[in-house]
């Protein structure tokens, strides 16, 4: 967020109530920035409280992150984007698992609220940037074009959920922990330091609009129940399901089949199918991937060269890389072949495309073509 110098600029800081957000925002306060505090009300029911660490958008969440910003000294707001977050965040996360696509709740939020609606409202009140606690890195090239690099440390790096924002999002974004080469406990410390309550509280896991981690019962109370078979590859009918939108692809636990497979390996959901309400269960050797189809591509600064090209993809949050060729097909379709066979690729899900520590952006999985496997 600088040019030749540094600058003071008006910055937006988002606090969840947790500590990373808290300690950026004071680490951007602290580098001479006129800060201020805001608080996004997201959830429908504002009664409601977190459950142990599950959550992060409660009122015990905005309490907390007002503490934080009486300590910092920042002025400090709550801004009511729970209707758009609804429309754009959960009724999208509840379509896509009715029809049969594993989405990722937490980039869809990154696109339409961090990015988007909070960063649109920002700018009409002249903010210059908005502040997070996501462990990235901005840089600034000296064309003026801007990229989104992984974090300093891998094992904190949350690039993955930042790969949808394009280059005038990242022109206005400021994430102050990318370059931090310490461990959490060391943020937590610095918390402590600084005199912020939340240095000892824990992380959010999971979903934060499903405070009880039961994405399963979170569907059913929405979609209700839908029995349906669970079949093999070849058809034959192994057992039921309340509800098709109640699995995901590389799933093995909670089928209820009954009984083992022939060689006694265990079985995982290959496919799901909207269309017969029926849930494909088979070996783990059928869920190798070999190549998708990936659709609405966005690029983090500039796209893509003509052709195809050899990258290193992730392909969920919290996995690894892995070599791909991609190549853009028109302006809406990227195809990807990876040259070893990957496993648990759902549709609905985003490909993350890297150059490097770059990141070149993100698609999201239509369609994959399973590796040919060899009858025994």
């Amino acid at each position: 967020m600088t040019d030749d110098a540094p600058r003071r600029l008006r910055v937006l800081a988002a606090m969840s109530g947790g500590v990373d957000s808290a300690v950026a925002a004071a680490r951007a306060a602290e580098a001479g920035h006129d800060v201020t505090g805001v608080h996004l009300a997201l959830s429908s029911n504002p009664k409601s409280f977190r459950t142990g660490a599950r959550g992060c958008c409660t009122i015990e969440d905005s309490h907390d992150a007002r503490r934080a910003a009486d300590v910092i000294g920042i002025p400090f707001y709550v801004w009511d984007l729970a209707e758009r977050f609804r429309e754009d965040v959960v009724d999208d996360f509840i379509a896509e698992y009715e029809a049969g696509r594993t989405p990722n709740p937490c980039l869809r939020c990154n696109e339409k609220i961090k990015f988007a609606a909070l960063l649109d409202k920002a700018l009409a009140l002249g903010f210059d940037a908005v502040c997070t606690g996501h462990y990235a890195t901005v840089v600034l090239r000296e064309d003026g074009t801007r990229e989104l690099h992984r974090a300093s440390d891998m094992a904190k790096d949350q690039s993955y959920v930042l790969g949808v924002l394009d280059d005038r999002q990242l022109a206005h974004a400021m994430f102050p922990l990318g370059d931090t080469l310490t461990t959490k406990a060391e943020i937590r410390e610095e918390a402590a330091r600084r005199g912020l309550f939340v240095a000892k509280k824990p992380d959010s896991h999971d979903i934060c609009f499903i405070a009880d981690g039961d994405t399963q019962g979170f569907l059913a109370k929405r979609l209700g129940t839908a029995p349906g078979d669970i079949v093999d590859e070849s058809g034959n009918r192994l057992g039921t399901h309340e509800g098709a939108y109640g699995f995901t692809i590389g799933q093995r636990k909670g089928l209820r089949i009954g009984h083992p497979a022939a060689d006694g390996k265990p079985r995982y959901v290959l496919d799901i199918s909207p269309v017969d309400n029926t849930v494909t269960v088979g070996p783990a050797a059928s869920l190798d991937v070999m190549a998708l189809t990936a659709i609405r591509p966005r690029w983090c600064g500039r796209p893509p060269t003509a052709g195809p090209a050899t990258y290193t993809a992730q392909l969920r949050a919290h996995g690894g890389e892995t070599e791909v060729t991609a190549e853009l097909i028109g302006d809406a379709e990227l195809q990807v072949s990876f040259t070893e066979p990957v496993r648990g690729v759902a549709p609905g899900q985003a490909i993350v495309l890297y150059d490097g520590t770059r990141v070149v952006g993100s698609a999201t999985i239509a369609t994959t073509e399973r590796a040919v496997r060899a009858e025994a």
